[in-house]
């Protein structure tokens, strides 16, 4: 097991240690037990929380070799937050997404908005990402999926941006799926499991226990849970729940990043044409 499937699962650590404070806490002020109690429990805490939150964010590689995918989606893509430029690549290991990598679709060079140019709250619909067709990478059972939450508006400003950190620390208390929004988690076999996030509200054309062929169109693009703007978030994992799986690498196959043809993962920045994947 490489260190990297260890530091996902560490995060656990950080809400127990979390849970020890405010439990020290409600020990040296509505109860008779004081002293040594609270105190260790919060100094226990204080060093769950460090360690699990320094061990979450450790650069890693992978040990495992990358699965070959199709990529999710059809047309040009642009990758942000890609593995191919770090790991890991959303700066941390929690929620298996340490070889996670953000798509937003770009028809052209300049066809989508610009951080910063515009109004800060823009409507999902300005982007032309928004409603585009998320597909299924490889053959698989659907073992999770949720279309309920709403698209919310973008956060194009850096002063919107700020507000979605504070909205994701709050969305994190809730679960996991209230950072994710809407999203697909497929069963995949052999121990992979592909995920597709912030998809659009009310898109998704399959459910839990649906099998589904590669290419095979399983719901929308949208912009839901802890997200900037209309993106597909994909990432391969060892298990169905990204509260406790690690992160895994993969490959698009079938795939032409813009500028050298390579097969693969584009680099941050890089686009990427998928020819393989059904539209």
């Amino acid at each position: 097991m490489g260190w990297y499937r260890v530091a996902s699962r560490i995060r656990i650590a950080v809400f127990v240690g979390l849970a020890a404070v405010a439990l020290a806490f409600v020990l040296e002020r509505v109860s008779d037990v004081g002293g040594a109690v609270p105190s260790a429990l919060t100094l226990a805490g204080f060093v769950l929380v460090v360690v699990g939150l320094a061990v979450s964010f450790w650069p890693s590689a992978p040990s495992l070799p990358a699965r070959p995918v199709l990529a999710p989606v059809a047309g040009r893509w642009v990758a942000i937050n890609s593995p191919a430029s770090k790991a890991p690549s959303h700066g941390t290991h929690a929620y298996g997404q340490t070889f996670a990598v953000d798509l937003v679709h770009e028809p052209a060079a300049g066809t989508r908005p610009e951080f910063g140019d515009g109004p800060a709250f823009r409507p999902p619909s300005d982007f032309p990402a928004f409603g585009r067709d998320v597909l299924a990478p490889a053959d698989g059972t659907v073992v999770a999926a949720r279309d309920r939450a709403r698209d919310h508006r973008s956060r194009s400003s850096w002063l919107a941006y700020a507000y979605m950190f504070l909205d994701g620390a709050v969305r994190e208390l809730f679960g996991v799926a209230r950072i994710l929004g809407n999203h697909v988690v497929l069963d995949l076999g052999n121990g992979h499991f592909a995920l597709m996030a912030h998809l659009q509200r009310r898109s998704l054309v399959v459910r839990k226990g649906d099998r589904v062929r590669a290419g095979d169109r399983l719901g929308r693009c949208g912009n839901t849970g802890n997200s900037s703007e209309p993106h597909v978030h994909f990432q391969l994992m060892d298990g169905p729940n990204p509260l406790t799986a690690a992160g895994l690498p993969f490959s698009f196959t079938g795939a032409h990043i813009e500028g050298d043809g390579r097969e693969g993962v584009p680099a941050t920045g890089d686009a990427v044409t998928p020819w393989t994947s059904a539209a």
